[in-house]
């Protein structure tokens, strides 16, 4: 085992680290964060899901930071993968998202924290020693959006597909012809969303899916 003595470090374990987000500023800000402290060494960085699986496999990293919205594959599915394939890693979702459903698929995925990407680098530090510690990191509010959560929403996957349709404008006939199939079974898929969501309408739909979650718009 590394050790290191140091601020923060006190002669203990040396936490390695992976860092995973697509916006390379984003991640340089990582890394310098990591580097004041001296029981913190990064070791791996990846730009999406599949480098961040990849690079897992290659450096396992005592702990990663993950940030959910990624190209070619995101970051539920990355840790999904990881924790499959190692079940012990130990994986802090770190991401601008805060709905109660990202929250939710995060932490069923496998990830050990969750935070939101304004929080403060003792935060962010804190939160790392404790996933390597074993216990788990999440911020006051975002325990408090778990204590107050509502009963997880299933929807198909055709549902939020038609549902993300819904939320770019498109017309019950445009969905149908993007997604080859009839006015009719779409209707039906707009009902089911509204009865699903306790919604009124398409555009209260709409908004209660983005407010908590369980679509995102680019």
């Amino acid at each position: 085992m590394h050790l290191r003595s140091g601020p923060g470090g006190a002669g203990g374990p040396l936490i390695r680290i992976m860092t995973v987000d697509d916006h390379p500023i984003y991640r340089g800000g990582l890394a310098a964060l990591i580097g004041v402290y001296a029981d913190l060494e990064l070791v791996a960085e990846a730009a999406n899901g599949r480098e961040a699986v990849d690079r897992f496999r290659q450096h396992r990293p005592d702990v990663t930071l993950m940030d959910l919205s990624m190209p070619l594959m995101g970051g539920v599915e990355a840790i999904g993968t990881i924790v499959g394939e190692f079940p012990e890693a130990r994986i802090i979702a770190l991401t601008t998202w805060e709905g109660d459903a990202d929250i939710h698929r995060a932490l069923q995925a496998g990830a050990r924290g969750y935070l939101l990407k304004d929080v403060v680098d003792e935060e962010v530090a804190g939160a790392i020693r404790q996933v390597h510690a074993g216990r788990r990191a999440l911020t006051p509010d975002v325990a408090q959006r778990l204590a107050a959560f509502t009963p997880r929403i299933e929807l198909t996957d055709r549902e939020l597909e038609v549902l993300t349709h819904m939320a770019r404008g498109a017309s019950n006939k445009e969905i149908a012809t993007a997604l080859g199939r009839s006015d009719g079974t779409i209707k039906v898929h707009v009902l089911h969303i509204l009865q699903k969501l306790d919604a009124s309408d398409r555009t209260e739909a709409v908004t209660v899916a983005l407010k908590r979650g369980i679509i995102h718009l680019p």
